[in-house]
Order: C-alpha cells, then structure tokens, then sequence
C-alpha cells in the first residue's frame, strides 16, 4: 500500500511509499483524512508522525491524472482540503519528517503540521504557476515570511530547507540516515505528556492562530478552478508530462 497507518507505542507513523516521487492520485488524497483521524481518535496514541520512504517527502498531486482526467479536479481539491483540514485538527500533535523534495501538496501537508524535523538537502517547492494550478501559499505562510513565499509562488523556484530552519518552522535539521530516529525520539518526547493536556493543548493552538490556514486554502483552490477553465492550464499539464520542462507563454 502507498500511503499505511502503523502504531507504535504511544505513537502513531503515516507512511507515504508510493515510487518513484510519492505523487498521489485522487483515490490517494481520498485515503489520507480517515488515517489521520484513525491515529488521532485511538486514545492511547499521544502523537501522529508523518514520515516518506523513497527519494523525497511527498510531491503533490499526480499531474499526469489530472492531464488526462481534468473533470476530477473538484473531486482533487476537496480530498487535498481534506487531508490539510485533517491534519491541522488532528487532536493530537502531528510532526513531520521532511527529506529530498516537498513540492505541491507536500509544502500543505508539512504546513499543517504542528512540528518538522527535516533531512539534510532537503527542498520546497510550489512550482504550481508551471503546473496549471493554483494553492499552498496559505500552508507555506505558517513557515515563511510573505515576500519569500510570494517569491517561490511566481517564480516555482526552489527553496533550501535552511531557509525554513532560520525561520524556526524547521525544529532541527539531521542528516538522512538519522531522520527516521531523530523523528521518532522528539515524538515520543511529545508522547510522554499527558493525552488532555495535549488535546487542549493543540485546540489552544489552533483558536489562537491569527488565521485557518485550512479556510485561506480553500480561497485559493477556487482559483485553481479557474485556471483549470483557461487553455493555459492544459498547455503548462501537458508540458510537464510531456517532459518539455514549463511551458513559454
């Protein structure tokens, strides 16, 4: 299976295997908000880890589906908010563990994390101004200043995971071999605490942050829909699968 639930202990893991690049499908974005409201409604599981075999965290959307399916996007976008949603108001402390790319919906996810521990080399990225698309930028405001997220939006560059850890969104930086243990230890010092004092704990969080990143989304996917209406859209899907790198307009 590409996207499991395991527990271990006090802690529960969300592993996305899905080669070569962890891009999911529709039916893949589907599955992810009911495993993370799995891990989060066990009482005994104190903290959620989400964590990526593979060359990288997590690309996004599977843009190769949405080139020869475009009547899907809707369905796309509601199980893209979902997973976002879901992750945010997990009652439990999520933390993830970010190496080689986070592209897409893979900044959206480590946006809506509560805390991340990241690999050495590791990069974001929302090329979606290549991609025929629109979103993340709300995710990636919880981790960057607005200049610098705005940057990366129109250019679809890349950004080093250095930049983030400057910021303080990044808890700390590992190389690749130790990500998988670093991450579980600092879960496990979260799952140390008391399960109450967690849940008001994340509840706390959320009430008090300025805005829902989740709503903000959401603004932004409807603009997804209307770049999906203009033959830009198409042209820029079909570049990239065709491996012609962004389309020239």
């Amino acid at each position: 299976m590409p996207i499991t639930l395991t527990k271990h202990g006090r802690v529960a893991e969300i592993l996305f295997d899905h080669p070569p690049v962890n891009a999911f499908d529709t039916a893949g974005w589907g599955s992810i908000p009911q495993l993370v409201q799995d891990a989060g409604s066990d009482p005994e599981t104190r903290c959620l880890l989400i964590r990526a075999e593979g060359r990288g965290f997590c690309s996004g959307v599977d843009i190769k589906e949405m080139q020869a399916h475009p009547e899907r996007i809707a369905e796309l976008n509601r199980n893209n908010f979902l997973t976002f949603r879901a992750i945010r108001d997990c009652p439990i402390p999520v933390v993830g563990a970010l190496h080689g790319f986070v592209i897409g919906g893979g900044v959206n996810i480590a946006g809506a994390c509560d805390c991340l521990i990241a690999a050495e080399g590791a990069f974001f990225s929302l090329p979606e101004i290549d991609r025929g698309a629109m979103g993340g930028a709300a995710f990636m405001s919880r981790m960057l200043p607005v200049q610098k997220v705005r940057s990366n939006f129109f250019t679809g560059g890349r950004i080093p995971v250095e930049d983030f850890h400057r910021h303080g969104s990044i808890e700390k930086i590992v190389p690749f071999d130790r990500l998988r243990d670093e991450a579980f230890a600092f879960a496990e010092t979260i799952a140390g605490k008391s399960r109450k004092a967690l849940e008001l704990a994340k509840e706390a969080l959320n009430l008090i942050e300025p805005w829902n990143p989740s709503d903000m989304y959401r603004i932004e996917q409807g603009f997804t829909l209307e770049m999906y209406g203009h033959e830009d859209s198409q042209a820029a899907r079909d570049a990239f699968v065709d491996k012609k790198g962004a389309a020239k307009f």
